[in-house]
């Protein structure tokens, strides 16, 4: 479930209002406060505290209490009147059996005026089906043969495209972890097919579909916005997708997806460096990162949210910080070891945020367990670089033994793949070997010249180890350590 505060910014002027006033009718004053506070004000929650002159069990009592309140008051909505219409499209039969002809057909009419006023297009075939029984021996059966015809098979559309939309992020991640030209191809026709589905329509729903893919094919795939002048801006995409959400404040499915399209702006602003502009969503997806990774999966990368989170933080040097965000973060989140890319982002994230927070034995078990429990054979780019991650691990641990064991293998698998394919990782394990030589003299030096060549490289596929900042306090670290143990490492020639 969302956050709190994810839940309050996404509520319409009217529903936060009528919350507030609900709050200041019934004496609640502290958690109209509470409301307020997280609707209009940037506050930390101990800061929120102070100014109740509560302490930290009161405030969590009172958050309870307000969610509780928001969510009542939101199914109330939720069952007037979309609640309403169901019952009475599920009591339909009733009408058609118990009523005369002309009452029937009125009824009917009213209810189909009504279901496609609340946009309940998927109820309308049952109306359509009795009043075609209805008009069997009028000319007008034909016109609702039509209708019943067409309403299923736009609810056929509705569930391809949806296929079509899970079908494109499950390829995807199969193509960030290898830049496969032929995953991208897949990714291409995908593409074409949602478009072709949504042309077939006057569609919000399936203009809504078509936009989860088109905007992030666009960031992550094509790398740039489209010049094409008769294709839509994402920012005009996104301009029209909320005037949808707007409209339609009551569909179930918009509001959750009103989150998606909240991390779709984060990305955007994120692929084009206007990160004041990131700021203003990095909170409201951070605060719902949970629930994004657990329940969105079928309609974006949600995955993607934990590289942007550790971009973030490296950009602002916060990275040690991580660590301690995880137990939280990750409390209703459990990874599932079929999904392999999902699975290979959860755990070098979180080795990644062992590392920063100086936890290398606990970062190099999470990257062994990847390694010896999920199959990455279909994976080859992506064991290199988990491979020469948790070597780093183990230059920090002082292990030789094992350094050198598992650095063999990383050769052995880049002399299998060619070393133009992964250069990058090849520079990085140069650097680890400089670092655990014998030889003593100008070792920063060596290293130092080495790092601006391996941030130069661009690689397109899931590269864990770019993620390791390399600046003066890494390079000190490396040439600080003296390693136990012994073994000598390949010669250069050999990679």
């Amino acid at each position: 479930m969302a956050k709190l505060k994810n839940i309050i910014k996404q509520l319409s002027d009217k529903d936060y209002q009528a919350v507030y006033d609900s709050l200041i009718a019934g004496n609640a004053e502290k958690s109209a406060y509470l409301l307020k506070a997280m609707r209009e004000r940037q506050l930390s929650e101990s800061k929120v505290m102070v100014e109740l002159e509560v302490n930290a069990n009161a405030y969590y009592t009172m958050r309870s209490r307000l969610a509780q309140k928001i969510e009542e008051y939101l199914i109330q909505q939720m069952e007037s009147p979309r609640t309403d219409l169901l019952r009475k499209v599920a009591n339909i039969n009733e009408v058609f059996f118990t009523n005369k002809k002309t009452i029937a057909i009125a009824t009917l009419r009213k209810l189909e005026k009504e279901l496609i006023e609340a946009d309940l297009v998927h109820e309308l075939p049952t109306i359509y089906k009795l009043l075609k029984k209805l008009h069997l021996h009028s000319p007008e059966y034909f016109q609702f043969s039509q209708l019943y015809n067409r309403h299923v098979a736009y609810m056929l559309a509705v569930d391809k495209a949806e296929d079509v939309l899970a079908d494109y992020f499950k390829k995807y991640g199969n193509y960030y972890l290898t830049a496969d030209p032929t995953e991208k191809m897949s990714l291409d026709l995908l593409v074409r097919e949602i478009q072709s589905i949504a042309n077939l329509y006057e569609s919000h729903r399936l203009y809504v579909y078509k936009s989860c893919m088109m905007v992030f094919h666009r960031l992550f795939v094509e790398g740039e916005e489209s010049i094409n002048p008769d294709e839509e801006s994402i920012e005009d995409i996104f301009g029209r997708v909320q005037d949808i959400f707007d409209r339609y404040n009551l569909d179930p499915v918009y509001y959750h997806l009103n989150l998606l399209f909240e991390f779709l702006k984060l990305e955007y602003y994120n692929h084009y460096k206007v990160f004041k502009q990131a700021e203003r969503y990095y909170e409201e997806v951070n605060d719902a990162a949970s629930n994004l990774l657990v329940n969105y999966p079928y309609y974006t990368f949600s995955i993607r949210f934990l590289i942007s989170k550790l971009e973030r933080a490296l950009r602002m040097g916060t990275e040690s910080e991580l660590h301690a965000e995880n137990k939280e973060m990750f409390a209703d989140f459990e990874p599932d070891p079929n999904n392999v890319p999902q699975h290979v982002i959860y755990t070098v994230y979180n080795a990644l945020c062992s590392y920063y927070a100086g936890r290398y034995e606990e970062s190099a078990k999470l990257l062994n367990n990847l390694i010896n429990e999920v199959s990455l054979k279909r994976y080859p780019l992506a064991q290199t670089e988990i491979k020469a991650l948790l070597c780093l691990q183990y230059c920090m641990l002082k292990d030789i033994d094992l350094f050198n064991q598992l650095s063999n293998s990383v050769q052995r698998n880049i002399r299998i793949l060619g070393k133009d394919a992964c250069e990058n990782v090849l520079v990085f394990l140069k650097i680890l070997k400089i670092a655990v030589s014998e030889a003593k003299r100008e070792k920063d030096k060596k290293i130092s010249a080495l790092i601006p060549k391996l941030k130069g490289m661009k690689v397109r596929y899931f590269s864990p180890t770019s993620y390791i900042r390399m600046d003066e306090k890494f390079v000190g670290r490396l040439i600080a350590l003296e390693i136990q143990g012994g073994g000598a490492w390949a010669d250069d020639d050999e990679v």
